[in-house]
């Protein structure tokens, strides 16, 4: 057998055992992330709040209890989150908003939001339309999509 074959096998064998490791992983973390979804839905409230400011930013910047610093993992404190700056009732809060949602989150508005702790999960307009904002796109794919344009393909 030549050493060409020997490696080829042994790369096989390697990335094999990678894919499986990323499998179980894979499952592992979306069965706590249904874990996480289930206690954020047994503690939901919906709550009447006036959204001041919306902002991606890191954790630490957001103006949130030390209590929530101190319990994120490390890695987490340096991403951007999206946090709502809100007035509900008397009291101004940071909260923490889904990211699937946060474009939906109109700015000056009263809404009716679903809260659980300092997280929103859903927003609905309470007075009018809600507005939804337009995402900025990165440069990169505003290249990407003038490339396409001028290839005549469709734009992601």
């Amino acid at each position: 057998m030549s050493t060409g074959w020997l490696v080829t096998i042994v790369v096989i064998v390697v990335l094999a055992i990678i894919v499986t490791v990323l499998y179980f992983l894979g499952k592992k973390a979306q069965k706590k992330q249904e874990q996480q979804r289930e206690q954020i839905d047994a503690m939901k409230q919906t709550v009447s709040m006036l959204i001041i400011d919306k902002k991606k930013m890191r954790l630490k910047d957001a103006g949130l209890p030390q209590a929530v610093l101190d319990q994120t993992p490390k890695a987490m404190r340096l991403s951007k989150l999206p946090i709502v700056k809100a007035k509900i009732g008397p009291q101004v809060m940071s909260l923490v908003c889904d990211a699937a949602i946060f474009d939906k989150v109109p700015v000056k508005k009263e809404v009716k939001a679903t809260v659980s702790g300092i997280y929103i999960t859903d927003v609905k307009g309470l007075h009018g339309k809600t507005e939804i904002t337009p995402v900025k796109k990165s440069k990169f794919k505003q290249l990407v999509e003038q490339a396409q344009e001028k290839a005549g393909a469709k734009p992601l």
